[in-house]
């Protein structure tokens, strides 16, 4: 149900249904999550479907990674439906389902070979768990993808903690048809364990 209204179609403003429309023709194709509720405001649900779009869309860190991030930063907020959604995404964009099972049950992903994804975890607990990664952290994924790379990652994480908030803030529910699977305990942020 939630705590929030959400406008319906054939109720919004010239300026709600103006975003609106430009959010289901986009590559979401649909309007769900944190937008629903942002869509009470235009100008700011505009201003968040873009940015929105460019840190999950248009990054150039790889689809698989910038999914993985997401997920941690869901982790991190227990947020249940920015967990189904980019659990689904992860998946069809290649991460492993073995890394999103361990997240999802509080453990370290074993990443075996791939630095990269070893990187992006190390960097985004630090993020989200201190509110800044130590040096050695921020300099791998610097030497891995330049500069506009860890700026990147560090607005994917921050962009998808607000996202989180507003999703956790209005208990906006898990569409039908959503699978939504998370140990959560409400009221609680989860710590990240860090790797070994």
């Amino acid at each position: 149900m939630g705590r929030i209204s959400f406008p319906a179609p054939e109720t919004m403003s010239p300026a709600q249904k103006a975003v609106f429309d430009e959010i289901v023709s986009g590559p979401r194709g649909v309007l769900v999550g944190p937008l629903r509720a942002a869509l009470h405001n235009p100008v700011l649900a505009d201003r968040w479907q873009q940015l929105g779009r460019v840190l999950r869309f248009e990054t150039t860190l790889p689809t698989p990674l910038n999914e993985l991030a997401i997920l941690i930063t869901a982790r991190r907020w227990n947020s249940l439906l920015e967990w189904a959604i980019h659990e689904r995404d992860g998946l069809n964009a290649g991460l492993d389902r073995g890394w999103i099972d361990a997240l999802r049950m509080g453990r370290v992903p074993e990443f075996g070979l791939d630095a990269a994804a070893a990187e992006i975890y190390d960097f985004a607990c630090q993020l989200l768990m201190r509110g800044t990664p130590e040096q050695h952290f921020y300099d791998r994924v610097s030497a891995r993808w330049g500069e506009v790379g860890v700026v990147e990652l560090t607005a994917v994480i921050g962009y998808y903690s607000m996202v989180a908030m507003t999703l956790n803030a209005h208990e906006i529910p898990v569409p039908e048809g959503v699978r939504a699977e998370l140990p959560i305990q409400p009221g609680v942020l989860f710590d990240l364990p860090p790797r070994a």
